[in-house]
């Protein structure tokens, strides 16, 4: 018996006879270190049996160092081998810095420049060949922003129990946030910071850094990726945050688990317990604790957190230290949410301190330089939004008719009746303003209240659109499953070389479950506030931005312009007056349309779903400079700082504008989203197993044709890779009623589109690890 496999370590192709060898053959040095890498490959880890392949100059002295016992500890050491690392958990956290802060017992910051680590076959290549290590961690190159000269930092700040008292806020457990900072490309010291933020309620920001306006998108082996040319961080620096504590890479306690991703079941392991085998849908991996006490409860406890979060970060990070102190926040989704709550909250905080209200021993009295706050296809408001799901389930501008007149009325008469969805939001709000006016969650009866009404309207209204419409929740342009944007970066953030390049102690989960039943079970959703923070913001000067995404559902652009003519700010009715204009993109490209007064814009973008920058990059990164550096949204033409009154011209709506409806995308099976991305076959066939399954992606026709490297079993293993072909039509990049961004058909390859990701925020929720995702429905727009 033995175990062969070809390798391409040379001009010919050799075969290597692992464990069962009758006479291996003579090497140099180069096919050496080719067979060597072989043999690592195969595994178990057998240095030994590696160690019978390797003869000759080179390949005999790595010979001697594996079979020698000393070399064969340090060698193990060094990559790290063990049983858990085998078994997918993370390995150890190295090379990581931690500053203890001035903020009290217990308050620290970690972090760790994030470059491309050693891999195991060139650290124990070198330390067999050398006896030592020469290599320069800092000659490495970084992971995803690999453009020469720019830096990112990964690292988490801890906050030990009760950091938050100061506060008024109970808080009985650990918060360990995870943060991500990118230099801005071009000059970093002279750039402003914008903290990005996506929604859930428990969606991990790294949605927003590889699938939209990050700077690399995954290809589609989950290894390797390429720059984006439309990154937000050409020009501003860029902080991307897992938050509230349990979310992404952000945890309370570590936790080893298993989960069943055909049931979405977790299980905890405990020390002396068995690592089971692995396979497509059985997974192990370290997680936060799941315990649902142990995260915020609700936006305003995530707010407190989050500037706590900022006080430390601003003040303690060595990496940061800018000529512009000005602060934005961008954010989507649940982010209409956090966005104004946290803005909001971080102003009182700024006045206060500078009035004096607020003092802080510790030296917590940082005032924050804020500048702009921008909601992408954000669920601000739900007594405001909530009539517009059964408008455009119904009428919409692509002419899809995505439920029939009958469920359009039964999903308006539910908002309307007595007793129905208005009146159960009436009813919380009334109460949570006597009772709990601070939304913290602290009544009872208010929660219930409040949990009941959004239980209500969801079932009501937005799952009627679920049940019949086979449309997917956040493109109703798409039929589900949709492939768009593709999730490969679940897989890529759960490769062991990246946990150690970005120093994380847990596994990656793209959502969280937990978090999304703490923010539910006080119905945070229904409760009011939302649109006074707006107000408050605009009325103390701080600019907003509204963006939608015309093809959403989840929070769609009728909703959204009903919101920006809500907000009773002192320039409200003069941006009621302002008409419509043209977003113009580039010479050739109209991107949507924008009603703007002063620093208020509300923005319908054309052929987009729910997260922006993935269908349409340029449009959003243009939008997104325009807002940052005081430029009207129309034309990028404006000084809106030198003219405050600046209002856009045009049409009072903007229904004139229709959409072509475009051809469905290629589907696939990415087994890391079993139950957003593949049909009931293909899950069948997955949990039969009977599928191919090459680096999670389910071999089929669509699959090969989408990405022809799955027939040779390819894929890059490096830091950066060439774009892969787009896993939908050209339509679903397009970006006016009738025409691309450039004003031509896109090329398969097109950054704009490839590579981005479906994410589960609001409808479902992922309880993943490892190399996958189990889906649970978290009941949420």
């Amino acid at each position: 018996m033995h175990t062969e496999r070809a390798i391409q370590g040379s001009p010919q192709y050799f075969t290597v006879y692992h464990r069962h060898q009758h006479r291996p053959p003579l090497l140099g040095a180069k096919h050496a270190e080719a067979v060597f890498s072989v043999g690592l490959d195969m595994g178990p880890w057998d240095l030994h049996g590696t160690a019978t392949l390797l003869r000759g100059a080179a390949g005999g002295r790595v010979a001697e160092c594996l079979e020698d016992e000393t070399y064969n500890t340090r060698l193990r050491a060094a990559i790290g081998l063990s049983a858990l690392a085998t078994a997918q958990f993370p390995p150890a956290p190295e090379n990581v810095t931690v500053l203890e802060s001035k903020f009290g017992d217990g308050v620290r910051i970690s972090y760790k420049e994030v470059r491309k680590p050693r891999d195991a076959r060139s650290v124990i290549w070198e330390l067999c060949l050398n006896g030592v290590l020469k290599s320069n961690l800092a000659l490495q190159p970084g992971i995803c922003e690999t453009t020469p000269g720019v830096k990112s930092y990964a690292g988490y700040i801890h906050l030990p129990p009760g950091a938050l008292a100061d506060l008024d806020e109970d808080q009985d457990y650990s918060i360990n946030t995870f943060f991500w900072f990118f230099e801005a490309r071009e000059n970093p010291q002279n750039a402003p910071l914008t903290i990005w933020l996506n929604g859930g309620p428990g969606s991990s920001s790294m949605l927003g850094l590889f699938a939209e306006n990050g700077p690399c998108f995954v290809d589609w082996d989950s290894n390797s990726t390429y720059l984006s040319e439309w990154a937000w961080n050409r020009e501003v620096n860029m902080l991307f945050l897992d938050q509230p504590t349990q979310v992404g890479l952000s945890y309370d306690t570590l936790q080893n688990v298993t989960v069943n991703l055909a049931t979405g079941e977790t299980t905890l392991l405990h020390d002396n317990d068995t690592i089971p085998e692995q396979n497509a849908t059985l997974l192990v991996g370290t997680f936060p604790s799941q315990n649902q006490n142990s995260t915020a409860r609700g936006s305003r406890n995530a707010a407190i957190a989050m500037w706590h979060f900022a006080q430390t970060w601003f003040q303690e990070f060595p990496g940061y230290h800018p000529n512009d102190s000005r602060v934005s926040i961008a954010t989507e989704s649940y982010g209409g949410r956090y966005g104004p709550q946290f803005t909001s909250f971080f102003e009182e905080q700024n006045q206060k301190i500078e009035n004096g209200t607020w003092q802080d021993s510790d030296g917590e009295n940082y005032i924050i330089n804020l500048d702009t706050l921008i909601l992408i296809n954000g669920c601000i408001d739900r007594q405001v939004q909530w009539p517009s799901y059964p408008h455009i389930a119904y009428n919409n501008t692509y002419g899809i008719e995505t439920v029939n007149e009958t469920v359009y009325l039964e999903m308006v008469d539910a908002y309307e009746r007595e007793g129905g969805c208005r009146d159960q939001i009436n009813d919380c709000r009334e109460l949570a303003i006597l009772y709990d006016p601070d939304n913290r969650g602290v009544n009872e009866t208010v929660n219930d209240v409040c949990y009941r009404a959004e239980t209500f309207c969801t079932n009501n209204i937005r799952d009627r659109y679920l049940e019949v419409s086979g449309r997917n929740y956040y493109d109703l342009a798409t039929v589900d499953p949709s492939p768009f944007p593709a999730p490969f970066y679940y897989g890529y953030l759960n490769q062991p070389h990246v946990q150690r390049a970005l120093g994380v102690p847990v596994n990656f989960t793209q959502s969280s479950g937990t978090v999304a039943r703490a923010f539910r079970a006080i119905g945070d959703y229904p409760r009011p506030g939302w649109l006074e923070d707006l107000a408050f913001l605009l009325d103390n000067g701080i600019k907003v931005h509204l963006m939608y995404g015309d093809r959403d559902f989840a929070c769609n652009w009728i909703g959204g312009e009903a919101v920006s003519l809500a907000i009773n700010h002192t320039g409200a009715a003069a941006f009621a007056a302002a008409g419509y204009a043209d977003i113009v993109v580039n010479d050739t490209y109209v991107g949507g349309q924008v009603r703007q007064h002063g620093n208020l814009s509300y923005s319908r973008v054309y052929q987009a779903g729910h997260e922006i920058p993935s269908y349409q990059p340029e449009t959003a990164y243009r939008m997104f400079m325009r807002a940052l550096f005081n430029k009207d949204i129309a034309t990028g033409e404006v000084d809106t700082a030198a003219n405050p009154d600046y209002a856009t011209e045009g049409p009072p709506d903007t229904w004139g504008a229709l959409s072509e409806d475009p051809p469905d995308p290629l589907g696939f099976c990415y087994v890391r989203d079993l139950e957003s991305m593949c049909t009931e076959d293909q899950v069948r066939s997955v949990l039969d197993g009977e599928a191919t399954i090459v680096h999670g992606i389910v071999v089929d026709r669509n699959s090969t044709r989408l990405f022809p490297g799955l027939l040779e079993g390819g894929g890059g293993g490096n830091a950066t890779a060439t774009p892969s072909p787009t896993p939908s039509s050209a339509a679903s990049g397009t970006g006016s009623p009738s025409a691309t961004e450039s004003g031509t058909e896109p090329a398969l390859a097109d950054a704009g589109v490839a590579g981005h990701l479906r994410a589960g925020e609001h409808m479902q929720t992922a309880l993943g690890l490892a190399v996958t995702v189990a889906l649970a429905h978290a009941i949420l727009a």
